[in-house]
C-alpha cells in the first residue's frame, strides 16, 4: 500500500477523529540504530524546550493546522481560557465541522454515516469516545496533540529555535492531531526511529512539528499560529440531538 493510499483509506474509514490518522505500509525496513547515551542530555534539553513551547495552549487562543500526506487536513481554532473552539476536518472532498462553546458540542458531517444525517447535531459529551477528545480540560485540550508527539521523541538536538531528531511513531498513540495506525503486519521497524523537525518562534512557542514520509510511513505536519487572535463561535440554529448511531462511529473505533 502506498503512503497516499494509506492516508486515503483511513480518511474513508476513521475520519471522525478530531485530527488525522494514517496507516503504515507493511514492508519492513532496517532496524533503527541504538541511541547513544552521549546524546541523552541534548535530547532532554530539546524536549524541555518543546514542552515549554506548548504552554500557550492553556494561556491564549491559537490556530492549529494538521496535515497528513496532503490527503487529510484539519484547521482548528481554540480558546481554552474562554472555552470555545471551531474545527474543520477535510478529506476525500468531504468536510466535518465542529463547534464548541462551554459544555456544548455541535457537529455537522458531509460523510454518509449509517443512521446519521447531514444537519447540525448536538452531542452528549458523556457519550463521546475518549479518542475523540472534545474537551477544554488541561491535557486534553490541544487539537494538535503535541504532547503525544513530544512523548514519542527518541533523540533530539536543538540548534537555536530549530530542533531535529528521531521519533518513535509507534508510541504516539491515538488522540487529537496526528495519529498513525499499524498496517495488517504492524508497523515497519523503521517507524521506531523516524526523523522529525520542529521550530519555535521568537517567544519560544512551538510553531511547527513535521514528520517527513520515510520508512513506509506517510508524511505529517502540525503548525500553530494566530496566537491571541479573536474568533467567533455561533450556536447552529435548529441543531438536533445526535442519534445513537453516531457515537460508535466517532474516533478511531469508527
Amino acid at each position: 500500500m502506498t503512503r497516499r493510499a494509506a492516508a486515503a483509506a483511513v480518511a474513508a474509514g476513521a475520519l471522525l477523529l478530531l485530527g488525522c490518522s494514517a496507516g503504515a505500509r507493511t514492508e519492513n525496513g532496517p532496524a533503527p540504530a541504538p541511541t547513544a547515551s552521549a546524546h541523552a542530555t541534548a535530547t532532554a534539553t530539546a524536549i524541555e524546550l518543546l514542552r515549554s513551547g506548548t504552554k500557550f495552549i492553556d494561556q491564549t487562543s491559537f490556530r492549529a493546522d494538521v496535515d497528513i500526506a496532503s490527503q487529510i487536513t484539519t484547521l482548528s481554532r481554540y480558546d481554552n481560557v474562554h472555552k470555545r473552539a471551531v474545527a474543520t476536518i477535510s478529506a476525500l472532498g468531504r468536510v466535518i465541522e465542529i463547534r464548541m462553546t462551554g459544555d456544548e458540542v455541535y457537529l455537522r458531517t458531509e460523510l454518509d454515516l449509517p443512521g446519521v444525517g447531514h444537519e447540525w447535531l448536538t452531542l452528549d459529551p458523556a457519550r463521546v469516545p475518549s479518542d475523540f477528545a472534545l474537551s477544554f480540560a488541561p491535557g486534553r485540550n490541544d487539537p494538535g496533540g503535541s504532547a503525544r508527539l513530544i512523548d514519542a521523541i527518541v533523540t533530539a538536538r536543538a540548534d537555536g529555535p530549530h530542533i531535529a531528531g528521531t521519533i518513535d511513531l509507534t508510541r504516539i498513540g491515538s488522540g487529537n492531531g496526528i495519529n498513525f495506525r499499524p498496517g495488517p503486519d504492524g508497523f515497519p521497524d523503521g517507524a521506531r526511529s523516524n526523523p522529525f523537525q520542529a521550530s519555535l518562534d521568537a517567544d519560544g512557542r512551538l510553531v511547527s512539528f513535521s514528520i517527513p514520509g520515510a520508512n513506509g510511513m506517510p508524511s505529517a505536519s502540525l503548525r500553530y499560529s494566530d496566537f491571541g487572535a479573536d474568533f467567533d463561535v455561533t450556536r447552529p440554529p435548529g441543531a438536533l440531538a445526535a442519534p445513537d448511531a453516531l457515537y460508535p462511529q466517532l474516533g478511531l473505533g469508527g
